[in-house]
């Protein structure tokens, strides 16, 4: 299955801003939206991963995604949300918060409108990029969740908030 159709399956995304450029996830991957919230940090974890949060007396982990992407670590403001998303890992779901600037829409991105990754030019890896949306002049890059982190990470990520619930 070529990336061009894996994008027509779905077309409502979640929009979602980093620094100042705006992601897509898929919106059958997001469980739901919370404002920022205190964030509980875990030794000995990747920088990237800020901690832990309780969701309804789940042990959530969170990840700054700007930190991932080699952004600046993400500062809280009035916007700063924490975008719960299910990630599969090994055939098993994993829940994992995911820290944002800001959170848009939910916007829907006719297939045609989708273009393949780019090979270069980004500061992403393309590997975890879908595609290139585009929405009035304005480039969205829709991510696969599922690949922005390594098997190695989502390890430490289940492994650290399993060992926290315990």
């Amino acid at each position: 299955m070529s990336a061009a159709e894996a994008v027509s399956e779905n077309m409502q995304y979640l929009t979602f801003r980093l620094e100042d450029e705006v992601f897509a996830l898929d919106i059958t991957q997001v469980r739901e939206v919370l404002d920022f919230t205190t964030v509980t940090k875990v030794p000995r974890t990747p920088d990237f991963m800020r901690g832990v949060i309780n969701l309804r007396g789940s042990v959530v982990p969170v990840v700054d995604m700007r930190l991932k992407f080699c952004m600046s670590r993400t500062e809280q403001t009035v916007n700063t949300c924490i975008i719960i998303v299910e990630i599969s890992l090994d055939g098993e779901k994993l829940v994992i918060g995911a820290l944002a600037d800001s959170v848009q829409e939910v916007i829907e991105i006719e297939p045609g409108q989708i273009e393949p990754p780019p090979r270069i030019g980004t500061r992403l890896n393309t590997e975890f990029i879908k595609g290139m949306g585009k929405r009035d002049e304005q480039f969205i890059i829709i991510l696969d969740i599922d690949k922005i982190f390594s098997s190695g990470e989502l390890a430490v990520i289940s492994g650290e908030s399993a060992a926290e619930s315990a």
